[in-house]
């Protein structure tokens, strides 16, 4: 008698959607910081009735649990990262969601003229000639690989006493820069959602090389069948519907756009 009520019971709730469907989407510590996941996962299960479980990493971690296949997608912002997870079949397919940019974020008084510089280069080679306080991620994020690769393209190699790397997510980077008054690259979302930014300004932002992508990449079921191959691509076709899109475009802090949606 038991066994049969709970089966009416767990009947009705799956069939009023009270019981969702669970998946696991490894996203960065940028994308959560911004705030936008708080809008997009409670329309996502208003519409397709999957629970998202988030698990908040920097994009090397993400791209290791989709390896490991831990997670069921990932949803990542570092181009050659991805290529290199698609190479290696771990995942099915990339696509392309949203994109904004990174910016220069230091001291109000800036001390090096960063906000002198023409470009993405010039800023660093002048935070590296005033040995200025620079705080870097160092937690293999895709924030970490975009900064290392423009310290390589300003032929810099950053070391010594100025140069802070804390293996820290972006909000405890930011923290850890307003803490010490020091310079940090940031994406531009996590930088209007951060509440803590005292002394600090956005102080250089332009450079088409600061651009950032993010794409979601599901999980090959070839490697790990037990994912939740469905449930990704249901969520995909969301992530690339109109009704995401206008909840992209239209999140905004103080006035600015956070993100801006590009699915194809």
């Amino acid at each position: 008698m038991k066994r049969t009520v709970f089966a009416a019971l767990t009947a009705t709730l799956l069939a009023t959607g009270a019981i969702a469907d669970e998946m696991k989407l490894a996203v960065t510590t940028s994308f959560h910081n911004s705030g936008l996941s708080d809008i997009l996962l409670p329309q996502i299960k208003e519409d397709t009735g999957i629970e998202v479980q988030l698990l908040v990493v920097g994009t090397g971690q993400a791209i290791k649990l989709g390896e490991a296949g831990d997670v069921d997608a990932i949803l990542v912002h570092s181009r050659k990262a991805e290529n290199m997870f698609l190479a290696g079949g771990f995942g099915t397919h990339r696509r392309e969601i949203m994109y904004n940019d990174f910016v220069f974020i230091g001291p109000s008084t800036d001390d090096a003229k960063v906000s002198e510089s023409e470009t993405a280069a010039g800023a660093l080679k002048q935070i590296m000639t005033a040995q200025a306080p620079f705080v870097s991620r160092g937690d293999d994020s895709g924030t970490h690989k975009k900064e290392l690769s423009l310290w390589a393209a300003a032929e810099i190699a950053p070391e010594g006493a100025w140069y802070k790397a804390v293996g820290a997510g972006m909000g405890a980077a930011l923290n850890t820069a307003a803490g010490l008054d020091a310079y940090i690259m940031a994406d531009r979302a996590s930088w209007l959602n951060f509440g803590n930014k005292g002394n600090l300004a956005l102080l250089y932002a332009g450079d088409p090389i600061l651009f950032n992508q993010y794409a979601y990449l599901p999980v090959n079921p070839d490697k790990h069948e037990h994912v939740e191959t469905e449930l990704a691509a249901k969520l995909e076709a969301w992530l690339v519907s109109d009704t995401a899109k206008a909840l992209i475009n239209d999140y905004k802090i103080n006035g600015e756009t956070l993100f801006v949606f590009n699915a194809e």
